[in-house]
């Protein structure tokens, strides 16, 4: 019968763990300078290499190798013995099955005698966080004073749940999960002994899919080596269930669209056609993801077609960071609720619908304004903010600036298309502004920070926000950036028929601005 690449591929000297060269350092020189401990505590994620660590520790402590520095050899008596599974002297118990205080009173029973075969009895734990408390009170006499010739090697994926007694007589080591840089350049290695044809971006694709555990990455791999034939790209994502599908499309085009019920058509249509929700939830959250890291700027590689990269960029620009934020935290908290939920539909439509529809924040944009209570005061807030983030008219409330700067904001939207053309990332500091007013030639945008207010003011971003509202609104101006801070009161250049003016007398506390050191008079 065949064996399992993640068998086959198991580390059997110290320098074939991958990734975790900081437990793997301390434990060799430990050995190579015969002070070992007597307990260990291996703790960390599944598949980081825990277990394997820990067999390669009882291989070093009775390997038979002249030279302790060399140890593990992998291939004196005692190695190979321990490599087949057939070395006496070592004793691997489940807890999660052998959970009682009698299993731990019969090993507390053997452990006094001498080894079989080797220098040490090594005892190996694993998830030892599911032993009841009396076994753990058992096993903590027999860590408190242990045999000389006895090694015990406890693993555990939920160190918290160890008692704080057990854990102080144990030399601890965390597990980390492993990168997917470092899991890829392994994988290579393999596919290379085995003769298997597979893509890079598949191999990446396997890489990530593992999130960190190196053995659920060559379980995957094995997977798609099943069949016998080369892994293309596309074929590892559509085996992996990580291809965009189009209903994942569809539904963040609705997310865009600010329109629930073909949102909610789209995710029943999905479901009754066997999709899996949890597993449809996991793609919308990736695929989230996937535009906000394009939003931000990030360089990472995207596993999606050319097709489906450009649809992407086109929908990343549309939405705002926080409204994008807001989707995926809804969408990733459905993919949870999903493990016991009764109607597989429902947390998927709140979720939709929560995107849509992200509750009213007490800051309404950029500008910080202090509503003071008032039965008297118009419940109506100074701006609002659709999906997208996009500055609309104010409101009723608050007419502010004259007809002017009314007419600017209701060309805003077009004037955002014509800066997007020409430059997106200004275009994505302009949605995070607003639109103050005019005064003379000149246009006050508000920031909500001196980090966003900077970046406006760096590079050519004020230059090109000026061409898109000349090209749009007919009208050259001198933008002037304000930013909002809880510290002092606006300047007195401000007119006081502006937002500032107005939303103060509507009862709030507003900020000072600071004007561009670099602007022209």
């Amino acid at each position: 019968m065949p064996q399992a690449l993640y068998r086959k591929w198991r580390p059997q000297r110290w320098d074939d763990v991958v990734g975790q060269e900081h437990v793997v350092t301390t434990l060799r020189n430990a050995v190579a300078s015969g002070r070992t401990a007597h307990a260990y505590l291996f703790s960390g994620p599944r598949g980081t290499g825990k277990t394997t660590s820990a067999r390669l520790l009882a291989k070093a402590v009775n390997c038979l190798h002249d030279d302790p520095a060399e140890r593990p050899c992998d291939d004196c008596d005692h190695c190979r013995l321990l490599r087949t599974g057939r070395f006496l002297d070592l004793i691997e118990i489940d807890a999660a099955s052998n959970t009682s205080v009698d299993d731990v009173r019969d090993l507390r029973d053997k452990i006094n005698f001498s080894p079989n075969q080797g220098r040490y009895k090594v005892y190996i734990i694993d998830e030892v966080h599911m032993l009841s408390t009396a076994a753990f009170n058992a096993l903590l006499k027999t860590l408190e004073e242990p045999p000389p010739h006895a090694v015990f090697i406890l693993a555990t994926t939920e160190v918290h749940k160890i008692p704080a007694t057990v854990a102080s007589r144990c030399q601890k080591h965390e597990f980390r999960r492993i990168g997917a840089f470092e899991i890829a350049g392994h994988l290579d290695k393999i596919v290379a002994a085995e003769g298997i044809e597979i893509e890079p971006e598949a191999l990446q694709l396997i890489a990530r899919q593992a999130t960190g555990a190196m053995r659920d990455a060559i379980s995957l791999l094995d997977q798609l080596a099943s069949g016998g034939e080369a892994i293309t790209h596309a074929r590892a994502q559509d085996i992996l269930g990580t291809a965009t599908s189009q209903a994942v499309l569809e539904l963040v085009e609705a997310l865009v669209a600010g329109e629930p019920g073909g949102g909610l058509d789209l995710i029943h249509r999905a479901l009754d056609a066997g999709t899996d929700p949890r597993q449809f939830a996991r793609q919308v959250v990736e695929y989230l993801r996937d535009l906000l890291l394009l939003r931000m700027g990030s360089k990472l590689p995207l596993d999606a077609s050319k097709e489906v990269r450009s649809r992407m960029a086109a929908q990343a620009g549309e939405f705002a960071v926080p409204a994008l934020l807001h989707a995926i935290q809804a969408f990733n908290a459905a993919a949870g609720e999903l493990r016991s939920s009764w109607q597989p539909a429902l947390p998927l439509e709140l979720a939709l619908v929560e995107a849509i529809n992200p509750p009213a924040a007490p800051v309404e944009g950029p500008i910080q304004v202090e509503k003071k209570v008032s039965r008297e005061a118009d419940p109506e807030p100074v701006r609002k903010r659709d999906l997208k983030g996009l500055p609309e008219a104010p409101a009723k409330a608050a007419p502010v600036g004259g007809a002017e700067i009314d007419q600017l904001r209701a060309h805003w939207k077009e004037i955002r298309v014509a800066v997007r053309r020409l430059n997106s990332a200004t275009d994505g500091l302009l949605n995070s502004s607003a639109v103050l007013e005019i005064r003379g030639s000149e246009l006050f945008l508000g920031f909500a920070s001196e980090t966003v207010k900077g970046i406006m003011e760096s590079e050519n971003h004020i230059d090109f926000a000026q061409r898109g509202i000349e090209q749009v609104f007919g009208r050259k101006l001198a933008i002037r950036c304000v930013i909002a801070s809880d510290a002092a009161d606006i300047p007195d250049d401000l007119t006081s028929d502006g937002m500032v003016a107005t939303a103060m007398r509507l009862g709030g506390k507003i900020v000072h601005s600071r004007e561009r050191k670099d602007r022209k008079n």
